[in-house]
Parts: C-alpha cells; structure tokens; sequence
C-alpha cells in the first residue's frame, strides 16, 4: 500500500504541475508522466481481484490487448495532432457515454471513450515536444536542465507568440488554477489515512488525475465561434437523442441500462427512464447542461429560425427531463436559468421577477404540506421525499463533528457512514448526496476551504464580465448548474462535464483578455499619452471584451 500511495500522489502532483507550469514543454513532460503512470497504478491496483482474473490467467491476452489499445489510442493522437480542432468535437460527443464492462462476475461502467479521448489528446499535444528533444539530441534528459535553466533565469523567458495569433496561456496560474491544482493533490494525500484507500485510488485514476488533463488541454484551446457551434451541435444532437430513448422507455415500461431506475420503478407507482445512463439523476443533469447551453442561445439570438430550433430542441429535452423524474435536476436547472437570466437582463430586473415568485413558491408549499406530499414538521417526511437525503446528511455531519480537521480521509464516507449507522441505506451511502457535507466528513476543515475557495475563484472567473458575451454567459450558467445538482447530489469533480466546462470557460475568459505583448504597448501608450498631457488609450482589454461575438 505504500508504494501505491506514494504512486497516487506523484499521478496528482504531475497532474497538478501540468495545472500550474508556464513553461509549454515542461507541461509536456508531466502531461506525459501522468498519463503514463496512471494505469500502471490501476493495473497493480486490479491485479489480483477477481475482475482481473481473465487477463491474469492469460498474459498474452493481456499484452495483446495492451497492444491494441495502445495502438488506437497512438493513431488517434496521430490524427488530432494534424486536426487539433476535432478534439473538444471528440471530448463533447464521448462525455456522456458510459460503457458497462463485466469482468470476474461483476460489472463497472466506465468512461471508455472520454479515457480514450483524453489519452489521444494529450499524446497529441506531447509528441511534437518529445520530437523536439529527440532532434536535438537530448531525449528526456533536456527535462531537468531545462528546468534549472527557467528556475535560473526567474521564469521570465517567454516563447514568441505566432505573429497576428494571440496565446491562449496566461503568464501565471490564477487562483482557480491553483485551487483546482490543490484539490487533486490534497485529496491523493488524505488517501493515505482514508479507511477505504481502495476507493480513494479510483476516484484519482479514474477522475482527478485524467480530468486534470481534461482541463489542461481544453485551456489550451482557441475557442472561436465556430468550434464552439459544433461543440453545442454535439451536445444539442446527444441530448435529443437520449431524450428520444427515454421516450421509448416510458413507452414500453421498460429501462434499458439503470439498475437503480429499475429498482426504483420496482418499489413505486411511478416510472423513472434514465436513457442511457445508469442513473435518472446523471441524465436528468446532462439534459439540464444542455437546456442552458440552449437558453443562452435563444435569448441571445435575433433570428427568427435559430429561435424557433432552439425552441423545439428545448421543447424535447425538457420533455426527457420531466419523463426522468428527477427533483436535483429539475432544481440545478431553474438555478442555472436564473444565473442565465441575471447575465442576459442583468441582476436586479432578475431579482424583482424571481423573488416574489420565489417566496410565493414557499408559503404555498408550507401553507399547503398535503399538496407537496411534504410534511415539514416531520424529519421523517422530509427524508422519504428526499430519497433519504436527510439521514446521509446527518450521518455525514455527525463525522465532521467526529474529525473537524482533517475528516476521515479521501473517499471514506460509504464505510464510515456504514459503521455509524449500522449498514443503513447501504445502497444510497456511498455520498451524503450533498457535496459539501461529503467533503466536510471525508476532508475537513482542510478540504472544505480548498472546496469553498475553488467555488469562489470559478464564478469570479466564469461570471465576471459574462453578460458581454454570450459563450462566456452560457458556460457560466452551466456551470452555475451543476454546482447547484452537486448540492442537492453528488459529483462535483468526479464529473467530467464540470472540468470540461471549467477549462472551456478559463479559457475563453483568458482569451478577452489582452496579451503580455498587448498590456505592454498599452503602459507605453499611457506613459507618452501622460507625457503629453493628452487623454489616454481606453483601459487595458476593453476593445477585447467589446469585440467579442455574441
């Protein structure tokens, strides 16, 4: 266990690195570590459980099928590093799809095309580096001297930017970078005292370490008008397409692939679909995403027919949300509508609308408790219509109050809470369905800064001067959305949409921002403007941010 602890924090302080470097081919190089060492963590971490037992008892299966992955996974990154563009094409139409893989007698549902995806991409971005060192004759080796040249000389080297192309990187990691950069690595050191290590492992190969690449190589994306169009048309497309299936299923009274949509049907009188997705709630949020993304377009939009499409997508994807009978998601996307609304007609209008109907909403529901099916002055109401969220609250908080400080350790709160409560809901305990008392309980105090921070420094950068554009507004109310679905849920950085909307939006927050070259000529033209007691230039990044396409 040491050795893979020790191997889980190095995937993390990689992943963390390629975060925060400014240096493009150091980034490189820690992309390239991280990708290389997680599934060697994985497969010593699989090696001798029942599930592994096929390739185990058959090495030269096991090489064959190493072999073939990764020849595919090479020849796809041949092909994006030619078509850079298709990646974010390739990263939204494969960020939904879960693929159910039996093994040993049991089944997990993993994110195989996104992983693919993922590993493609960040080849694609390390193989021009590594031919570079390669032709000039120092291999891997050029790492260390490199670096101790860039430490040596104050960071202040800068590559020359393309002439009439603007850089997409900052000259240094902000705080959200920082932050995001903290959360992989704390939670792969909490790992080590967590009494469900096991667990903790997973949730860093298979989420935090990946999607942190995820992020690195979508920042790194210059992200017009016309890439995002077909990223939308993507997601527009799956989104119907999932709802036409959950159509299906409520049609035919029968679920294609949720086992916990058929329980659920098995024990109620109604009927939950859930697509193709193993969880009405996770295809309840990924249709709310897309209603957002829609919204934002719609309400932006002057023509008259993209109107009437986006009406008729909305229509079908809030139809598949209703059919998918999830109260989280229902809630995130009436969330992420209001953030929507605030940027489009600004706060206050929204405020005096939404407001009233709000607190309306409220007393009608506590003047009429039969009407709701909710009775407020019984916590026992209150946790059956909740799907029993008020007990793995209470658990969860009774664990922060055991361990306020450092909590019990990354991804301990199923076996904690299981102990606590004397296996109560084992089925619904593997998170409090609430994010922050899931952290609060596995993390403390530590964690739940580190987690309250990042909140803080996403919306600052998403949401600040958002209204002046109409991606910036439709990422940050997206995101505002499954924030809100995490509260009420789970899933906040285990979800691949969450970094992928995070590295989208930074990164077209950075690009409306002028460049190191730009801010410079900008300061001249001040100082001589100054020195000629004449009015000076506008301030720095206002013909960015005026220019910038609805």
């Amino acid at each position: 266990m040491i050795l893979q602890a020790a191997g889980v924090i190095l995937a993390a302080l990689l992943a963390a690195f390629a975060i925060l470097v400014r240096d493009e081919r150091l980034r490189a190089f820690a992309v390239l570590g991280a990708l290389a060492l997680v599934p060697v963590l994985l497969v010593a971490h699989v090696w001798s459980t029942p599930q592994f037992e096929p390739f185990r008892d058959r090495p030269v299966l096991f090489a064959l099928a190493a072999v073939l992955g990764g020849a595919a996974v090479l020849g796809a990154a041949l092909w994006l590093e030619r078509r850079p563009a298709w990646f974010p094409v390739a990263v939204a139409a494969a960020i939904p799809f879960r693929i159910p893989i039996e093994s040993g007698g049991e089944t997990a549902s993993l994110l195989v095309p996104l992983y693919v995806v993922i590993g493609a991409g960040a080849l694609a971005f390390v193989l021009p580096h590594l031919r570079r060192s390669f032709a000039e004759g120092r291999a891997l080796a050029f790492v260390l001297p490199h670096l101790r040249r860039r430490f040596a000389e104050g960071g202040e080297e800068e590559e020359q930017e393309p002439k009439g192309k603007r850089s997409t990187e900052r000259t240094r990691p902000a705080l959200l970078e920082q932050l995001l950069a903290a959360a992989v690595v704390l939670y792969a050191v909490q790992a080590t005292y967590s009494p469900d290590f096991d667990h903790a492992l997973e949730q860093e190969v298979f989420f935090y370490v990946p999607f942190a690449l995820l992020f690195v190589l979508l920042t790194r994306v210059r992200w017009t008008t016309y890439l995002a169009t077909r990223c939308l048309a993507v997601l527009i497309g799956l989104g119907v397409l999932f709802a036409g299936i959950g159509f299906v299923e409520y049609a035919t009274r029968h679920v294609l692939l949720s086992s916990n949509a058929v329980d659920a049907n098995s024990y109620q009188s109604y009927f939950r679909v859930s697509s193709l997705f193993f969880d009405p709630n996770i295809y309840g949020r990924f249709l709310a995403v897309v209603v957002v993304l829609v919204c934002a377009v719609v309400l932006w939009s002057r023509e008259r027919g993209r109107i009437l499409a986006g009406a008729a997508v909305l229509f079908v994807a809030l139809g598949g949300m209703v059919l998918s009978l999830s109260q989280s998601s229902l809630a995130a996307l009436l969330a992420g509508l209001v953030v929507l609304a605030a940027l489009r007609w600004g706060a206050g209008r929204t405020a005096v609308v939404v407001g009233p109907l709000a607190v309306a909403a409220v007393l009608v529901v506590l003047a009429l408790p039969g009407a709701s099916g909710v009775d407020f002055g019984s916590e026992r109401s209150i946790d059956k219509t909740s799907s029993g969220r008020v007990d793995l609250v209470n658990g969860g908080l009774e664990l922060f109050g055991d361990r306020p400080v450092w909590g019990y350790g990354s991804g301990s709160f199923e076996e904690e809470f299981r102990d606590q409560r004397k296996a109560t809901r084992q089925r619904a305990s593997s998170a409090s369905h609430t994010i922050p008392v899931t952290v609060a309980a596995e993390q403390g105090v530590i964690g739940l800064l580190v987690y309250l921070g990042l909140l803080a420094a996403v919306f600052a950068r998403l949401l600040h001067d958002a209204f002046t554009s109409m991606r910036r507004a439709a990422i940050g109310a997206a995101l505002a959305t499954l924030v809100l679905h995490t509260l009420v849920y789970a899933a906040f950085l285990e979800d691949p949409l969450t970094w992928a909307l995070l590295g989208i939006g930074a990164a077209m927050a950075w690009q409306l921002q002028p460049s190191p070259r730009e801010r410079a000529l900008a300061r001249a033209e001040r100082r001589a403007a100054r020195a000629a007691r004449l009015p000076g230039p506008e301030p720095e990044g206002a013909t960015a941010l005026t220019a910038e396409p609805a």
